[in-house]
């Protein structure tokens, strides 16, 4: 393969249904506290009932429901106080016929009793008699001792990143260290002799900052994955086919940025197909087309375009999914959006995805549109619009789904 033209170009649906590494991060123990969003190898059971006991969701009074039947304002049923549950301890008094036990919320239900009547349906009419105005049915005002969840029921499954209310389940469980995914570490290799490090103080003409490197470290970063910058490769025969070479070993994912295209000085693919296998060189979306896939000794590879507009696009579309599956996600977690209204045609071409820049102010979804080469269209949107392959455009007023950035 030469590397100065496209394959047949793919859909985006097409690569993401068709390119699927094997490639997983190994398990390793993760604290609780450092497992938000990471990813269960195995689904996680519960060690034993939660709450453990059965338990009160109101203030009230425990009783036996056979009791209070019939009960109303104009005829209360009457009822002996025999005593009160204190919060965190055992019962020291059981509910009999006739009689009431006075309950927080979350004390530990008596034995004897089958039900709780809230305190807004109750009265102290004399010292040691509770007066009941309405009738209760049996499990009212109760959480079972499995009601949560059942020993050995699934606390969190395998394949979804933890999200703080798991969390939150399975410190209740008393689960104090997860066995999840790896995170992915992602190299990052920049292409081109006018590229420079960010830290440049001052550029002389021609040069930019590798500015592309550091907004695709933010997303495999905001993916779970962790980002290395593998450095600058200069425009020389050989430079970029070594430096892939040395990273693979250490990485679950290189992306190389720039050098993806059909120009004289782009090399991606040469380099790719010496020591890889290209699965595709070619992409049916706007912006981001000359985008490339390939595996190399096990390890994907993604190659973007070099305008950062291009590069950032496309990653969102392709590499964050990536970046998720192979961290033991197959179904990454969705992002926000929102329903507004197009403030004017969009035109497309059929037979392309464009992924389309929004402002969103009071329901209005604005384009903004400027060169690929600009992160300022990036950096002024607040999410993107999809125009999808069959379509020809979306006509102004048209109610679109707008998928925000966090």
């Amino acid at each position: 393969m030469s590397g100065r033209e496209f394959f047949t170009a793919r859909t985006l649906a097409e690569v993401r249904e068709g390119f699927r590494p094997a490639r997983r991060t190994p398990a390793e123990l993760v604290p609780l506290a450092r497992a938000l969003r990471r990813v269960p190898v195995a689904g996680i059971t519960a060690p034993a009932d939660l709450p453990g006991f059965a338990r009160s969701t109101v203030d009230g009074f425990a009783v036996r429901a056979a009791d209070t039947y019939g009960a109303s304002d104009g005829l209360p049923s009457y009822l002996d106080l025999l005593g009160a549950v204190r919060m965190g301890a055992e019962p020291d008094v059981a509910v009999r016929p006739g009689g009431c036990v006075a309950m927080p919320t979350g004390g530990v239900i008596p034995a004897g009793a089958d039900a709780v009547v809230m305190v807004e349906y109750t009265a102290e009419t004399m010292p040691g008699t509770i007066e009941v105005t309405r009738p209760v049915a049996p499990g009212a005002g109760i959480v079972r001792a499995d009601e949560d969840v059942a020993r050995g029921g699934v606390l969190a499954p395998a394949g979804r990143p933890l999200r703080a209310p798991d969390l939150g389940f399975l410190a209740a469980a008393g689960v104090n260290e997860i066995s999840a995914h790896r995170r992915p570490r992602v190299a990052i290799v920049s292409t081109g002799d006018e590229v420079v490090p960010p830290g440049t103080a001052r550029l002389t003409a021609g040069q930019v900052r590798a500015a592309s490197a550091s907004a695709l470290a933010g997303l495999v970063a905001d993916a779970g994955g962790e980002p290395w910058i593998a450095g600058i490769v200069p425009d020389e025969p050989g430079a970029l086919k070594g430096r892939v070479a040395d990273v693979l070993p250490e990485s679950d994912l290189v992306v190389v940025s720039a050098g993806s295209s059909v120009g004289a000085r782009d090399e991606t693919a040469g380099a790719v197909a010496a020591i890889g296998e290209v699965w595709c060189h070619g992409i049916a979306i706007k912006p981001g087309k000359p985008t490339l896939l390939a595996e190399c000794s096990g390890v994907p590879l993604i190659g973007l375009p070099g305008n950062p507009l291009s590069a950032l696009v496309v990653f969102g579309q392709v590499g964050v999914p990536l970046v998720w599956r192979i961290a033991g996600c197959e179904n990454p977690p969705p992002q926000p959006g929102t329903r507004a209204r197009l403030s004017r045609d969009l035109a497309s071409a059929a037979g392309r995805l464009d992924v389309v820049q929004v402002a969103v102010r009071d329901g209005v979804a604005e384009p903004i549109f400027g060169p690929s080469a600009l992160l300022s269209v990036l950096a002024r949107a607040d999410g993107y619009v999809i125009v999808p392959e069959p379509a020809t455009g979306l006509d102004a007023g048209t109610e679109v789904e707008v998928t925000l950035y966090r």
